[in-house]
């Protein structure tokens, strides 16, 4: 009896290893994939094609911009007399979308431009340690860079908050710290001091935290990720300010 129970635990640990690896295997494949396209195009350049898009008369353009959590924040299409573009880009740094804002944002002349990003910056300071504060600087930099392109066109701009972190799965342990949160933590207190005439900052951590300061469980895909329900919290408290921002 007791040999079963071993060879059942043994199949288990066996089953459980074998699957860990897979998944080890396919994320390194990812990120191996992902770092030879940016070798391909180092900003992005090619994702978009033309920004001469028509645009309805009497209708506000806005723009989404950022990395990944841009590309996947939806329009809201209650709001009618809004036109909603996406200019996100999967895995982008901040530094890789201040380089492309003028080719992909600059064209549309965009009357709002909503900013999400930086936590791509932010997600590389556990496998380089030493070098926290300079990462965490050029972000803030950056963001307050974009902001102020966006700025300039005449713009009215949305920066958000750089959305809190979901649970830390195991595959990520090895290649995670609290520093991490800890750096959202500080480039979102900067950027809430970024308010001003026509800067907004929406601070998304009061929709989608936790009492621990996580995403909720109903928002949360992944670590980094929300779910369509996540969005949908966002774009309800997203929504009066636009219509505010209208109203001006």
């Amino acid at each position: 009896m007791k040999k079963n129970v071993l060879l059942v635990v043994l199949a288990v640990l066996l089953l459980g290893s074998i699957a860990l690896n897979v998944l080890l295997f396919r994320r390194g494949q990812q990120y191996y994939s992902l770092l030879n396209a940016v070798k391909l195009d180092p900003i992005g350049l090619d994702w978009y094609g033309s920004s001469d898009m028509p645009r309805d008369t009497g209708q506000r353009r806005v723009v989404f911009f950022g990395d990944s959590r841009a590309y996947s924040w939806p329009a809201i299409p209650e709001l009618k007399t809004y036109q909603f573009i996406n200019r996100g880009i999967g895995n982008e740094t901040s530094a890789q979308a201040l380089e492309r804002f003028d080719a992909h944002i600059a064209p549309l002349n965009p009357d709002v431009v909503i900013i999400q990003v930086g936590v791509n910056d932010l997600k590389t300071i556990p496998l380089f340690p030493e070098q926290k504060a300079r990462i965490t600087a050029n972000c803030k930099a950056n963001i307050a860079a974009i902001v102020a392109k966006a700025s300039d066109l005449g713009a009215q701009v949305i920066v958000t908050t750089i959305f809190p972190l979901g649970r830390v799965p195991l595959e990520r342990k090895l290649f995670w710290s609290s520093d991490v949160a800890e750096a959202v933590d500080e480039v979102n207190a900067y950027l809430l001091t970024l308010e001003g005439e026509n800067i907004v900052v929406f601070d998304t951590s009061i929709v989608l935290a936790d009492e621990r300061g996580v995403v909720q469980k109903a928002y949360s895909q992944d670590l980094l990720h929300l779910t369509p329900s996540g969005y949908a919290a966002l774009n309800e408290a997203l929504r009066p300010i636009l219509e505010d921002l209208q109203d001006k």
